[in-house]
């Protein structure tokens, strides 16, 4: 089952991704969908506060990494973004992995600040 929305973008945004749609030769809405659909699927969001966690799983999310297959995929990509032989259709997963990361590091440091407030971790550890 499908939802349709009506989403109004700022022009700017609206035409890179037309841009990024005609140069993977694929409509808009198509690659935005697509796009969206990535970056929400890989975040593997949880409505739980790191207040909440049990001192374990918030150790856990203190020293959690981007799962092997990503941070490969990730590398391989940033490679050839940096050798610029990325193709147009990897720029949405490129943009995608780079969001997981960019979150992950987000919840590692949130976990990080509630295990050195409650002296599990002492402060300025990695």
């Amino acid at each position: 089952m499908s939802t349709q929305i009506l989403l109004t973008l700022p022009d700017d945004v609206y035409r890179r991704a037309e841009r990024l749609a005609n140069s993977a030769q694929r409509p808009v809405p198509g690659l935005l969908n697509d796009v969206l659909t990535q970056a929400i699927s890989a975040w593997d969001i949880q409505d739980v506060s790191v207040q909440s966690l049990a001192d374990d799983l918030l150790l856990a999310r203190c020293d959690s990494q981007m799962a092997v297959e990503q941070s490969e995929r990730l590398s391989e990509l940033l490679d050839r973004q940096q050798a610029a032989t990325l193709a147009p259709n990897e720029r949405p997963e490129l943009w995608a992995l780079m969001r997981v990361y960019e979150f992950g590091q987000l919840q590692k440091a949130e976990a990080l600040v509630e295990a050195v407030s409650r002296g599990l971790r002492p402060a300025g550890h990695p």
